[in-house]
């Protein structure tokens, strides 16, 4: 029998992700059969489970990939960026995305044995958000009368916020101004000087 390149293994790990992605999103944690599981992807039940051990451990590759993702974003440009990419649909699955994050929201809420595997795989966005913060700190652009911490905490739940309010329907294109006042809220601000450079490169004093 010849053997299946890795490169082969990866890529129909990539679609099984791609398509659940979609399914999840639509039909949530438990509409999503594996017969749609089936249709979304392309694949059988067979190829599906080959990859991943069953329905919940496919789920939380899906919500653990989201999170690094994210959390790459947030190394590099800020987590605000997160939240200007949900605005604008930059992001590669914007509504898609939305319902697995929601997903992972109520089961969070209603499935203990779900946070407990959650628990070890959900750090990512908070410490690449922290790290940044610390790195923007020494770099004397961070307000230093709050720890770095409560302004960590402070951002997730913006974007916890602005998650939800997308979802909902509600409109997102007023919301520009809004995440300028929270970039404001965690920057130092020197007294007689300009806003300290651009963060990440890609619009004058922001990217948090």
């Amino acid at each position: 029998m010849p053997r299946v390149s890795q490169d082969h293994l990866d890529t129909r790990r990539r679609q099984i992700l791609d398509g659940s992605r979609v399914c999840f999103g639509r039909h949530g944690y438990e509409g999503a059969t594996v017969r749609r599981l089936e249709e979304a992807t392309g694949l059988s039940r067979g190829a599906i489970f080959h990859h991943f051990r069953d329905k919940e451990s496919l789920f939380l590759a899906l919500a653990e990939d989201d999170a690094v993702r994210m959390a790459d974003v947030v190394a590099e440009q800020g987590i605000v960026q997160v939240m200007r990419d949900l605005l604008a649909g930059d992001s590669e699955h914007p509504a898609d995305w939305l319902g697995t994050r929601l997903e992972v929201s109520r089961r969070l809420r209603t499935d203990p044995e779900f946070r407990a595997r959650w628990a070890e795989r959900s750090q990512q966005l908070t410490i690449a958000t922290r790290e940044r913060l610390e790195r923007q700190y020494e770099a004397g652009n961070l307000r230093d009368d709050v720890d770095v911490d409560v302004l960590t905490a402070f951002l997730e739940l913006v974007l916890e916020g602005l998650v939800s309010h997308l979802a909902m329907g509600l409109p997102g294109d007023d919301l520009g101004p809004v995440l300028d006042l929270v970039e404001e809220t965690v920057r130092r601000h020197r007294p007689g000087h300009a806003d300290p450079p651009d963060i990440a490169g890609d619009r004058p004093g922001s990217k948090l």
